[in-house]
């Protein structure tokens, strides 16, 4: 599966400082690849009503970007660290809204991940293919803030941002805009 996953590079990126961290977590279920991410609720400080990875600020006892990324993973949606094969990291992401530079931990899960999200973090779970997410066609480009940023419809629910570069940084899809 791993081959489907262009953008992943092995080695856990340089970054200044202690990152946060967000796990990409990527399962199988009935032959396709699908990608595990979740809606925070309104009422979160940052990124209120996003899609996004299970992730974020690492605590004084996580040893490192994997070790918060599976520790929030377990906290929001219930994947437990034995569930998970760490293949690799994207680049680091600076976000808008937040201080520290996010790491995303790419992990395969053994097969189709039984999640309970946390009501305080996580509103909605969605559960896309990686095919429908490698169609461009689905994809769109916009103004935001004057920078171009990448947007995707899944369920009703939009799909853009940090999150967004993370998905086509995985899938091998272009960064910028056209």
């Amino acid at each position: 599966m791993q081959s489907l996953l262009p953008g992943v590079i092995r080695d856990l990126p340089d970054v200044a400082g202690i990152p946060a961290a967000v796990l990409i977590p990527v399962y199988e279920d009935a032959g396709e690849q699908k990608l595990v991410l979740i809606k925070r609720p309104m009422t979160m400080p940052t990124h209120a009503g996003h899609l996004a990875f299970p992730g974020g600020r690492p605590d004084p006892a996580d040893a490192g970007p994997v070790q918060t990324a599976l520790r929030e993973a377990e906290e929001e949606v219930g994947i437990t660290p034995g569930q998970v094969e760490v293949v690799g990291f994207l680049p680091p992401v600076d976000t808008v809204q937040y201080s520290l530079p996010v790491v995303p931990v790419v992990g395969l899960l053994g097969g189709v991940p039984t999640l309970h999200p946390s009501p305080r973090e996580v509103d909605a779970v969605l559960q896309p293919t990686l095919r429908d997410l490698a169609d461009e066609s689905g994809w769109r480009c916009e103004e935001w803030r004057g920078h171009p940023v990448w947007f995707y419809d899944i369920d009703g629910e939009v799909l853009w941002g940090a999150t967004a570069w993370m998905v086509r940084e995985l899938l091998g899809l272009p960064r910028s805009c056209p």
